[in-house]
């Protein structure tokens, strides 16, 4: 070989050595100053060792955990460096293993006798003696640089002339990690602080979980990020996924937890896990993942007030497995994806809630009018038959006569404002002829003209009834501001809303602060509606109504389907 080791020690040759040293020594702590590509730097040293040292093949590599080593770089004199791109075990016995045990540089003089996958190669390329030296970042072994001859032996110390490289290579990697490390967190925060801008504004479920998907796939570069939710019957549901397209979940589709594999994992533990090979994960989820080529993940659980509802994997079709810290670092969002369940779950308990409390009082004015109907008012207009039947009956008696009239008169006035106070309630054509007949009625008594345009099926009675609300409040509206000649009332569904329009044609525009208006505003709030109020002066006002007729809480319906293990 060219440079091949030698025993002289003139001051000469000691002196060249030198200063071929410190050149190269420059070159590389220039491009370490200049933050190259890692992938450059290794390939720039690897080949400075090898030009300085003479050998017939250099390397870089770094170790994979406490049982392997990865290729980085490999330089030759001459022609293509043999390929030897990929992870090898650190069995049997071989320099790598001494230095990672040892953590200081070392040499082979001969691979005689020797044992593993890596002196198996080493014989294969017929070297005969390796000299190698630890780079050290941050006080772990990170790597080793390695030089190798095939026909001769390294002086000793070569190793140790090694180590300056090394110590360039250790400062390049810890700056390139210290500035990766420092991109990471920003990109970190900077897409948990738009995940919580989601849950602030109070985004639906979908949307958030889908963001997160998305946010934790990008982060951790993996192949697919599935939210899932655990179901009561022993399946999980997919809520969101990102990723390859090709192995993507269509949102809903369940799978049994009927084997081992990280969803099992998760909700066992109830704590983030991970998986770095699925070749032994079984059932259906492990099936499909070794179908979909998935290799390793991360998981970690959404819990929603002390409960498991579900969680989070993030998967890779790679071989080497995810970061060390990578189910950590999902915790974060999975943290934010609980509150956004947590604070749909309660703000759809309290539409519930309200939309019952609305529901109750529509129940108990039926009663009331239904009461009133059957009740006073049947005794009031029998009293007035009998009052008129006992006039009459008495002759000559004028005085008693007119004392029956004006208690008949009486009657009837009472049943008269017992029927329109019924009416207001709750008219009981609204509960037996449908909108239509109620706003008809309706119109009949406004001192406006009033037209029409209403479908003629029947809703359920509550929407009925907040329809009917709407109408007469923006009728009565509309007279009560008294420069209004006409109204034109319409509705029309449109999906599972019923949508209900007032436009009066009044000089004056409606206030939305008024106490009517914003009552019927609060009542369509509570059923999940909409309200919408709109007039200037001069051009009339439109009062608009979104009435939904099937109650789903933000697009999730079943959101709490999820059960504790």
């Amino acid at each position: 070989m060219g440079g091949a080791p030698t025993a002289d020690g003139g001051a000469e040759h000691d002196r060249i050595r030198l200063v071929a040293e410190q050149a190269a020594l420059r070159r590389v702590a220039t491009l370490v100053a200049q933050g190259v590509p890692a992938d450059q730097l290794f390939s720039a040293v690897t080949q400075e060792v090898g030009r300085l040292f003479g050998p017939d093949l250099a390397a870089m590599g770094q170790y994979v955990g406490s049982d392997s080593l990865a290729a980085l770089a490999v330089w030759v004199p001459e022609g293509e460096p043999p390929d030897i791109s990929r992870t090898w075990p650190l069995k049997g016995e071989s320099l790598s293993a001494t230095v990672l045990r040892t953590g200081r540089p070392a040499r082979r003089d001969h691979w005689e006798g020797t044992t593993g996958p890596i002196a198996e190669l080493v014989r294969e390329l017929g070297i005969r003696s390796s000299a190698g030296c630890p780079i050290v970042v941050d006080g772990h072994i990170w790597g080793i640089l390695l030089i190798n001859a095939t026909t001769t032996v390294w002086p000793v110390g070569t190793e140790l002339r090694m180590a300056d490289f090394a110590e360039l290579i250790a400062t390049a990697i810890a700056n390139t990690e210290a500035r990766a490390a420092v991109r990471r967190l920003a990109d970190e925060q900077a897409a948990l602080r738009r995940v919580a801008t989601l849950v602030a504004r109070e985004a639906p479920a979908g949307e958030v979980f889908a963001a997160v998907a998305e946010e934790v796939g990008r982060l951790l570069d993996v192949s697919l990020a599935t939210l899932y939710r655990y179901e009561g019957d022993g399946t999980v549901s997919v809520v969101a996924d990102w990723g390859e397209f090709d192995a993507r979940l269509p949102i809903g589709t369940r799978f049994p937890l009927n084997g081992d594999s990280l969803v099992f994992r998760v909700r066992q533990s109830a704590t983030s896990i991970r998986m770095d090979d699925f070749a032994q994960m079984g059932g259906t989820i492990g099936e499909h993942a070794r179908k979909m080529g998935l290799r390793s993940g991360v998981g970690a659980p959404i819990i929603v007030a002390g409960r498991l509802w579900g969680g989070m994997v993030a998967v890779s079709r790679r071989p080497e497995p995810l970061a060390a810290d990578a189910e950590t670092r999902i915790v974060q969002f999975t943290e934010l994806a609980a509150t956004a369940i947590a604070n749909i779950e309660a703000r759809s308990e309290l539409a519930s809630s309200r939309a019952r409390i609305v529901a109750a009082a529509d129940d108990e004015r039926r009663r009331v009018v239904r009461d009133l109907h059957d009740g006073a008012q049947q005794r009031l207009v029998h009293t007035v038959l009998t009052l008129n039947m006992a006039r009459n009956a008495v002759e000559g008696n004028e005085r008693a006569r007119a004392l029956l009239a004006e208690a008949s008169e009486q009657a009837q006035r009472a049943t008269a404002e017992l029927r329109e106070l019924a009416h207001g309630i709750l008219p009981s054509v609204l509960t037996h002829g449908g909108l239509a007949d109620a706003v008809d009625a309706l119109a009949s008594r406004a001192p406006v003209a009033v037209a029409l345009e209403l479908p003629a099926e029947r809703f359920p009675p509550a929407v009925e009834a907040t329809a009917y609300f709407v109408v007469a409040e923006a009728l009565a509206n509309a007279a009560e501001r008294g420069t209004a000649e006409r109204a034109d009332v319409t509705a029309h569904v449109a999906g599972n809303e019923l949508h209900v329009e007032v436009r009066d044609d009044g000089a004056d525009g409606a206030r939305s602060d008024r106490p009517g208006l914003r009552a019927l505003a609060d009542r369509l709030d509570a059923v999940g509606g909409r309200l919408e109020i709109t007039g200037r002066a001069g051009e009339g006002t439109s009062v608009v109504a979104t009435i939904p007729m099937r109650r789903e809480p933000e697009g999730e319906v079943s959101l709490r389907a999820g059960s504790s293990p």
